[in-house]
């Protein structure tokens, strides 16, 4: 019974952080110890921004797995490469510098760096990676550019960027996740059960720690990849606690205005809507 009257608070305490913001919040949040799932429109279509990174960084990790990508290729960052680049550090950096594939993955997943992603990226399709989520089970996920456009205005049209959903990015990390352990997992990624290794741990060497991680206690294990985009912030995460798994929340927010009435930017609350779903799911979820 007390783990009946959770359940219902839980559902009730995150559609209420939803309901108290003008915008639109989907998301999918996953109990891992029990396995209940709550979700609010985590089928509706949504701009992925950097999201997306985490299937890229896949398709990369089953190409190396195939043999047609080398994690050890030395790549030279040429100027060309910050072109139309608004995140990361290394558009601030000289010219020259000579990373490794693997690096070029770690950058474009801990500090979202699209330097990184253009040196990835290039080494992949468009088509190649679409068609990595759709083979995998990702059918909500739509790779359409290399880099957004840095001109998108706040109302583009979603065909105008990648898009995804908040099951299809849950799928994606749960996959990830039971890989460590079942190699039937790593098969349907296309990777070996050490490349899922090295994706997890990158997930986990995230630096940025807004949304998911916002107002969990300090120093807890977040695996996950966050977004920027003209309508929205977004995040994945799997969320640790004692050192086992505790449950993924996949959120996204859209249609968020520019300003609040109060003047606060709309990012702002975009941010902390996220970390308030986090918050009530690290409260209200329990064990069986």
């Amino acid at each position: 019974m007390d783990r009946l009257m959770n359940s219902g608070r839980a559902a009730e305490r995150l559609a209420a952080i939803c309901d108290a913001q003008p915008f639109v919040t989907r998301f999918l949040a996953r109990n891992l110890l029990t396995g209940e799932t709550y979700e609010r429109g985590a089928d509706e279509e949504t701009p992925s921004a950097s999201t997306r990174k985490t299937s890229i960084m896949m398709a990369a990790l089953k190409a190396a797995e195939d043999g047609r990508l080398d994690l050890d290729e030395k790549i030279t960052y040429e100027a060309r490469y910050a072109e139309e680049v608004a995140s990361g550090m290394f558009r601030y950096l000289t010219p020259g510098i000579v990373i490794s594939l693997r690096d070029a993955i770690t950058g474009m997943m801990v500090l979202s760096d699209n330097v990184c992603t253009k040196m990835v990226f290039e080494r992949l399709t468009l088509e190649e990676v679409d068609g990595y989520c759709k083979a995998i089970g990702m059918a909500g996920t739509h790779h359409r550019f290399l880099i957004p456009p840095l001109a998108l205005s706040p109302d583009h049209t979603l065909t105008s960027v990648t898009t995804t959903t908040a099951r299809d990015q849950a799928f994606l990390l749960q996959a990830i996740l039971h890989a460590q352990t079942s190699e039937e997992s790593a098969r349907l990624l296309g990777c070996s059960q050490a490349l899922c290794a090295f994706a997890l741990q990158t997930l986990k060497n995230q630096i940025l720690r807004y949304a998911i991680p916002s107002r969990l206690p300090f120093g807890a294990v977040v695996a996950h990849k966050g977004g920027t985009g003209k309508r929205g912030r977004m995040n994945c995460g799997i969320v640790y606690r004692d050192g086992n798994p505790f449950y993924i929340l996949c959120a996204f927010t859209d249609e968020v205005p520019q300003a609040m009435p109060d003047g606060t930017p709309g990012y702002t609350l975009s941010l902390e809507t996220i970390g308030r779903l986090s918050r009530a799911c690290w409260d209200e979820f329990q064990p069986q």
